[in-house]
């Protein structure tokens, strides 16, 4: 009798709990293992029926050498390899048609990604494309893949993007302009966390990598559309694990437990933004890679900053919590927390060493009303934001970021 008594105290005092109903999708198998990618021909024998494997990279990453001896441990596992390398940052269409053309040579039955984001991209398309005869132009926007794709393994090679775990593709459509294919489909299955690939990479590219990831967690857990407790726990987490290891990474590239907790915090904020999507750093960083080459996780460092502050007016209380994981002040109010998470994050940035103007990559002013008016475009993530953004306001966000 007295149990009964205390949870029925319980239970007025907390009082019902409701949730907004919510779908969370990621992929089936993650694995995590350093130096996991000179096994990788022996993972995947037990695990696909399929024996010739089209490897899309870069041709950096083979000049590095670092894709010759994954392909000859496939090949070891039985494997035949043909090799596409000519993946380039924001792809083009036609770089996608031309791995989809070897893809089909070489009789294809599985496609592995092995790289930055850009040649994850083009993995998932490719494995779209090889599987079924619908045209490109009609997989761009939401759930607009019909049909299956072939057997897919991501393999990420920055701790950045974590594309490896999203159902999103992003391809170059024109001169500055990019589009965006969402559908489960994209989602692969199986991938492999292997930090040791990572070491190599430059600081500015690991510092503008890294900002990037935080950007996905962020605009996660604020993003105004299917928001949910699961992707926000991940961005937590994943923000927490970035904020602690950026700056060790860029500053000691070779420190295992530094690239290991990058590369793990990317993935589960890939796994937040695949589910509760992006926003307005994003939205106004796509037209600087578009105009200017800039790299996107450069792009999205240069904006974050910006947006923030404008952002706060709506998010503070979100902010406030972020606040908390990055160890900003705890002392105050919602304001005075929300402004300390924006310091701690500009500080953060400014540690890692990654340029934090749009003059220092070759902005000119001039251009910046062609960027604002582009940024408009890009509807599928500005929707998302916690604060509207009209044209006028991205202008004065890319001249603060100037």
């Amino acid at each position: 009798m007295v149990g009964r008594r205390r949870r029925e105290t319980v239970l007025r005092t907390v009082g019902p709990m409701t949730l907004r109903p919510f779908d969370f999708r990621t992929v089936p198998s993650i694995e995590m293992e350093w130096a996991g990618a000179r096994r990788l021909g022996a993972g995947l024998a037990g695990r696909f029926p399929a024996r010739r494997a089209l490897l899309v990279t870069d041709a950096g990453l083979v000049r590095a050498g670092l894709i010759e001896p994954i392909a000859e441990g496939l090949r070891q596992a039985g494997f035949e390899v043909a090799i596409y390398d000519g993946v380039v940052a924001d792809p083009p269409e036609a770089v996608l048609l031309a791995a989809v053309e070897g893809g089909r040579a070489a009789g294809a039955d599985l496609v592995i990604g092995l790289g930055g984001g850009s040649s994850l991209d083009i993995a998932k398309l490719a494995a779209v494309l090889l599987a079924c005869d619908q045209p490109l132009a009609d997989l761009y926007g939401i759930g607009k893949v019909r049909g299956q794709r072939l057997p897919l393994v991501l393999v990420p090679t920055t701790a950045g993007t974590g594309s490896e775990v999203t159902n999103i593709a992003i391809l170059t459509t024109g001169e500055t302009t990019k589009m965006g294919v969402v559908a489960p489909q994209l989602y692969a299955d199986h991938v492999l966390l292997d930090a040791e690939l990572t070491v190599g990479l430059p600081a500015i590219h690991t510092a503008a990598t890294g900002i990037d990831a935080m950007v996905h967690a962020i605009e996660a857990y604020t993003s105004r559309h299917r928001k949910n407790p699961i992707s926000d726990a991940l961005a937590r987490e994943a923000l927490r694990l970035l904020s602690t290891h950026l700056v060790t990474a860029c500053r000691t590239g070779a420190d295992r437990a530094a690239r290991e907790g990058m590369l793990l915090g990317a993935m589960l904020a890939g796994q937040a933004f695949s589910n509760a999507p992006v926003a307005a750093v994003h939205a106004l960083a796509y037209p600087l890679g578009g105009h200017f080459h800039i790299p996107h996780g450069l792009s999205n460092a240069l904006m974050l900053g910006p947006v923030l502050r404008f952002n706060a007016k709506a998010a503070a209380s979100l902010y406030a919590e972020l606040g908390e994981v990055v160890g900003a002040a705890r002392g105050g109010g919602v304001s005075e927390r929300s402004d300390a998470f924006v310091a701690a994050m500009q500080q953060l940035m400014d540690d890692s060493g990654a340029p934090r103007r749009l003059r220092d990559v070759g902005v000119g002013a001039d251009h910046l009303p062609r960027l604002a008016a582009d940024a408009m475009l890009q509807t599928r993530l500005l929707v998302n934001n916690p604060v509207e953004v009209t044209q006028a306001d991205a202008l004065a966000l890319y001249r603060e970021a100037f």
